[in-house]
């Protein structure tokens, strides 16, 4: 089962960078960006409560999707990036097993434990 999980998080991924390919922005700006969202983990200098809930918040595929639609209902292009960099970021840490955070620990996620 978690064969079939990573390949349908990299075939999501794969969406991701094609979306990204049909906006207007070089090359570069995906994998330059595609880092960003962990900036939620800065949530875990407070507690594992907050950094649960930011991490969760960053790693949200719903979020950068209601992110990236709002910018095309908007017609406005950094909103579809970053939703679609949200996007692919999720799919891209699911690959390796970076679920959503339970609030007790870092390594509690959705997807089971990490590093078992």
């Amino acid at each position: 089962m978690k064969t079939i999980l990573k390949i349908e998080e990299l075939t999501q991924f794969l969406f991701g960078i094609f979306l990204f390919s049909q906006l207007d922005y070089a090359w570069w700006w995906f994998p330059a960006l595609l880092l960003t969202p962990d900036i939620g983990m800065l949530g875990y200098l407070i507690n594992t409560k907050v950094g649960a809930f930011t991490y969760n918040l960053f790693h949200h595929k719903a979020i950068g999707i209601a992110i990236g639609l709002s910018g095309f209902y908007l017609n406005n292009s950094l909103l579809i990036l970053i939703g679609v960099i949200l996007f692919s970021h999720a799919s891209f840490d699911r690959i390796f097993g970076y679920g959503l955070k339970y609030p007790d620990s870092f390594k509690n996620t959705h997807l089971g434990s990490i590093g078992k």
